[in-house]
């Protein structure tokens, strides 16, 4: 439960996570992710399962343009597809929006009017427009 899954069905294991260092003998130090903050960040070998290599797993990283405060702007990169919210007596155009550094799968639903004000140029030079893709999908 303190990893944030329980249940019969959960994985016995979370990760993979990096080694830091070896503390002792049979003590590592893990890179964890800021999700599980809560969690000591040393375990004992009995704790760790070992490591199988999957081709998915492989993460290209690209350097950060950090602040001073140490914070970043997210830049969205494009745009992945778009709905239309009904609601009683209007409707709301959502996009779902890639961002620098993520995958296509972690892509978040933003409304439209307020990406077309702040990020004009997805709209103009992408070639996409979500408006077609709406209307692709309803012929």
């Amino acid at each position: 439960m303190r990893f944030g899954v329980g249940g019969k069905l959960s994985p016995r294991y979370v990760g993979p996570y990096e080694i830091l260092e070896k503390i002792r003998k049979v003590a590592y130090r893990l890179a964890l992710p800021p999700s599980l903050s809560g969690v000591h960040n040393a375990f004992h070998v009995s704790m760790l399962g070992k490591y199988t290599s999957d081709p998915n797993h492989v993460i290209e990283l690209e350097p950060l343009n950090l602040r001073e405060d140490l914070s970043f702007e997210e830049q969205p990169v494009r745009l992945v597809d778009r709905k239309d919210q009904v609601l009683r007596r209007r409707t709301i155009p959502y996009v779902k929006v890639q961002w620098q550094n993520h995958s296509e799968r972690e892509a978040t639903w933003e409304l439209e009017e307020k990406m077309r004000s702040k990020y004009p140029f997805l709209f103009e030079t992408s070639g996409f427009d979500p408006r077609e893709v709406n209307e692709e999908q309803d012929a």
